[in-house]
């Protein structure tokens, strides 16, 4: 009795994944509970388990967009052989020993057969890599299949690479580029295709405009430099300034309201809490983990969570729950060296809050010209909900915190 394996609901929102990887291969032996597969929805990557132990037969591949309750995979009852492996192995070995003229009427022979021309997922996978129809090559694994070992072989497309030579006509006219120029095409991930979806949608459904200050970093660094190593020493985490930037955010949003609210049709929601939503660059794209609860956070509590939410984030272990519902988004693009950038509102939120690289420029203070260690900051607002002169208080509000940190313990 076979068993079918089929995308599980993940999320009220998502109705369709994509099927990123397969960590086993057809007809491999798995273990109940075994993870076989990846799936990635446009908010998380996560991982496919087997219900029964069996021998897996794919039906999917990998590429392919699945809706929710669609058929993945069977798991068909029994245990692999271990003879019943070496013994194609050892097929698979003679027939890459065999020369071409043998070998053929023995590919021609299987041509009725279903598994003739059809790659493996392994092999599928390298030939759309390299650009290759499996129908063009001959297999040399059981009843004709193409084997991981043929697609790896196989050279078509570089000789017929050079084959679109017939623009070589305008070669005259337009100078011949020395060196390779090579290009190559993926398919968008559910996550990269949602992240352009959304940052259009914003850009044309809301009244977007970015205000801007710069702030003084240097008590902040002063009061990191005299406590960092006892901070980390008590708490067993480093202090940084993400930490500092969210307290003083979280003291101007319970002045300015409106800026932690939201537009919800014909209505505006204004929440009494702040859920902090902190933009992380993964390694499939930006993400947007949550801190819950932020104004209610201590500074270490804080770099806890920060730390706890890039680590997942790095590693994709993400969950939908932890990327959704905040209220308010940091995004820190000074890590990378920007400078200045105006950042795009996180929907349906109504304003995001942009910190820039510390570059020490010449400042006037006491009517003195000193160095001081300065960053850009930005807040991009829906001004369909958000007046000017409330963002750009907030701004102040917050740059008169981070230049004075006590006013952030004395709450003044």
């Amino acid at each position: 009795m076979s068993v079918e394996i089929k995308v599980p609901t993940v999320g009220e929102s998502i109705s369709e994944v994509t099927l990123s990887q397969w960590l086993k291969q057809d007809g491999d032996y798995v273990e109940m509970d075994e993870n076989i597969a990846e799936l990635e929805s446009d908010k998380a990557t996560f991982e496919l388990p087997a219900e029964k132990a069996g021998i897996l037969k794919i039906v999917a591949q990998e590429g392919d967009t699945l809706e929710i309750g669609a058929l993945v995979a069977t798991i068909e009852e029994g245990e692999a052989p271990a003879g019943d492996k070496k013994e194609d192995k050892q097929e698979t070995d003679k027939a890459e020993d065999t020369p071409q003229a043998d070998s053929k009427p023995a590919a021609d022979s299987s041509k009725d057969s279903y598994a003739s021309g059809t790659a493996s997922p392994a092999a599928a996978k390298i030939l759309r890599e390299k650009g290759i129809a499996p129908a063009s090559l001959d297999g040399t694994g059981k009843d004709g299949r193409i084997t991981k070992e043929d697609a790896e072989k196989a050279e078509a497309p570089k000789a017929k690479a050079s084959e679109p030579a017939k623009p070589a006509t305008v070669a005259t006219q337009v100078p011949k580029a020395s060196g390779e120029r090579n290009e190559r095409r993926e398919k968008m991930s559910s996550l990269r295709k949602t992240i352009a979806k959304r940052l259009v949608a914003v850009k044309n459904e809301t009244a977007m405009l970015t205000t801007f200050n710069e702030v003084n970093m240097k008590p902040i660094m002063d009061l990191r430099a005299k406590y960092k190593e006892i901070f980390k020493e008590k708490h067993g985490v480093g202090l940084g300034f993400m930490s500092f930037f969210t307290k003083a955010i979280c003291t101007a949003l319970k002045e300015w309201p409106a800026v932690n609210a939201r537009i919800d049709g014909e209505e505006i929601v204004y929440s009494d809490f702040v859920d902090v939503s902190i933009a992380v660059s993964a390694p499939k794209g930006l993400v947007v983990p949550v801190i819950r609860n932020a104004d209610s956070l201590s500074l270490h509590e804080i770099e806890k969570e920060v730390v706890n939410l890039a680590v997942k984030a790095r590693d994709n272990k993400l969950t939908i729950e932890e990327m959704t519902g905040g209220t308010f988004t940091i995004t820190n693009g000074g890590v990378f060296g920007s400078m200045m950038s105006t950042p795009i509102i996180n929907a349906p939120q109504s304003a995001i809050f942009g910190m820039h690289n510390i570059i020490e420029r010449p400042v006037a203070e006491n009517g003195q010209v000193v160095i001081r260690p300065m960053m850009y900051v930005a807040m991009s607002y829906d001004h369909r909900i958000v007046d000017g002169r409330e963002s750009v208080s907030f701004v102040v509000r917050v740059k008169q915190l981070l230049e004075d940190p006590a006013r952030l313990l004395l709450e003044i």
